[in-house]
């Protein structure tokens, strides 16, 4: 059972640590790959010939602001509004994305908000 809990404290990681919320970035590109995976969730996305790996809430925090499995699809064109990552790699960690349907829907607390 620790061993379990030691893993998991591991595998999850503060945003502080990987990204800069001083340098957003907006990405728009296709859907290349969905990993609904704790303790959060993947996307990977083809951004003019570019590939993005953008990291969403975890799926339980997702799922409660409304998001399904269905939300999103490979091939979809969706667009990214997020922070960059510190070491400079084409990694982001989202706050939000308008899906295809033009709909946005929020990854994490809003700014001001606090969970």
């Amino acid at each position: 059972m620790i061993l379990l809990l030691v893993a998991a404290l591991l595998g999850h990681h503060s945003l502080a640590a990987d990204f800069d919320i001083t340098k957003p970035v907006t990405l728009a590109g296709r859907v290349t790959k969905i990993e609904w995976l704790n303790p959060h969730v993947h996307i990977d996305l083809n951004v003019k010939d570019q590939h993005w790996s953008v990291e969403l809430g975890s799926p339980n925090g997702l799922k409660a602001k409304g998001w399904t499995r269905q939300s999103m699809h490979v091939g979809d064109l969706v667009t990214v509004e997020g922070s960059r990552a510190k070491d400079g790699r084409n990694l982001a960690n989202a706050r939000s994305v308008v899906l295809a349907t033009g709909v946005r829907m929020f990854t994490g607390p809003r700014q001001g908000e606090t969970s």
